[in-house]
């Protein structure tokens, strides 16, 4: 697929490294300032909510700006905030108020790397092509940030607390100099540019009218609202369900990040045995089947192969979503479609968080699990026909 797709895988592996060690670091120094259940939740609650708040403004920006520019400035910017963060730790001048707004920077420059990095694949890989490219962005985003980062993150933090976020910094900082071995040609720019508002609502028309890419983000939305129900209790769900203790509950995220891994290298063979319209209808079965599965059992052994399936789905149909819009959008409103279409689906999570919480607090840890097994059933059962027109708007 070419050497500026090389740089940008490159520069997306040595980035997710340094993201995976922060999963472990960032918690483990949130800790070590409080144990307020409140201040925990708070800097988690602090990276997401950017999302809600400047997703559309960042696509606006990914729209109107130099693209790798912006990725290179985000990830300096990054990097700038990680030196001071690490510096506070190191000199023993760290606070939790210092962590907390680290955690909304970081959070929110975050947003803006992200959303435009997604808009630079379309720019510099063939439409036939999208597919096996997002699969291999995705197999460095599972083995890295999600399996091979938190243990590096934790043994660093033992060593040293300033340790991990000194080496994310380093590994953001590489991946900002990999995107600027990249040439781009930027798309044609507006002769004359609207309010941020008008480019905002463009991009949510030209979402809105398009049907297979408006009914992408509607089934994305809603089966987010479900798992966010159910995942929101894992932790409580593997400790007092299935009896797996803390340990059983890492063993479980992993089951499901190995799965993922299986279906990045799978990708490419599924793409063209089965098609992209049966990869969402047989994920999304998948998925369902999950919460019911988990909802019944009190096995750990079925819940590790339910997680590894589950993984494998996960993997397969997120890379299949993102190629989708990635095939339909048109360059010039890659940023702004991209930006109404994660506020969705990150609101989706946050609902279906809350939902699940009092759902869990009425009927137990399982019950997340069935409210999340009728809704998706529910929702498949509504848009199964619709599932076989979004490839249509690929091309």
């Amino acid at each position: 697929m070419g050497s500026r797709f090389r740089w940008l895988l490159a520069s997306s592996w040595i980035s997710n490294l340094g993201d995976g060690i922060a999963l472990a670091a960032g918690p483990l120094l949130v800790a070590s300032q409080t144990r307020d259940p409140v201040a925990v939740a708070a800097a988690a609650v602090l990276q997401r909510l950017p999302w809600l708040l400047f997703s559309v403004y960042a696509g606006v920006v990914a729209d109107r700006l130099n693209r790798r520019r912006v990725v290179i400035v985000g990830n300096l910017a990054r990097t700038f905030v990680l030196v001071v963060l690490t510096m506070s730790v190191a000199t023993d001048s760290v606070s939790i108020a210092v962590v907390l707004v680290a955690m909304f920077l970081l959070g929110t420059t975050e947003v803006f790397v992200d959303t435009t990095t997604e808009t630079l694949l379309p720019m510099m890989v063939d439409p036939a092509d999208i597919g096996v490219a997002n699969s291999r962005l995705m197999f460095g985003a599972l083995t890295l940030n999600r399996m091979a980062g938190p243990p590096i993150g934790a043994l660093l933090f033992a060593a040293g607390m300033f340790s991990p976020f000194a080496a994310q910094a380093v590994t953001v900082a590489l991946g900002a100099l990999l995107i600027g071995r990249i040439a781009l040609t930027q798309p044609p720019a507006q002769a004359q540019r609207p309010a941020v508002w008008h480019d905002i609502r463009d991009g949510a028309r030209w979402l809105w009218q398009h049907p297979p890419i408006r009914t992408l983000t509607l089934t994305a939305i809603t089966f987010n609202v479900t798992f966010g129900a159910a995942w929101s209790v894992l932790v409580l769900y593997a400790i007092e369900r299935l009896r797996m203790g803390e340990v059983g509950f890492g063993l479980l995220t992993t089951a499901g990040a190995v799965g993922g891994v299986a279906g990045t290298i799978i990708y490419g063979r599924l793409e063209r045995t089965i098609g992209p319209a049966n990869i969402m209808r047989a994920g999304l079965i998948i998925e369902t089947a999950t919460h019911l599965t988990l909802a019944i059992t009190r096995t750990p052994i079925v819940a590790l192969v339910v997680f590894t399936v589950f993984g494998v789905h996960e993997a397969s149909w997120g890379t299949t979503a993102t190629s989708i819009r990635q095939r339909a959008v048109p360059l010039e409103y890659q940023g702004r479609v991209g930006g109404v279409y994660f506020t969705g689906v990150v609101a989706g999570l946050v609902v279906g968080s809350i939902v699940g919480g009092v759902v869990a607090s009425i009927w137990g840890v399982t019950g997340p699990f069935w409210f999340a097994f009728v809704g998706s059933a529910l929702i498949l059962t509504a848009m199964w026909r619709q599932l076989g027109h979004i490839v249509h708007g690929e091309l």
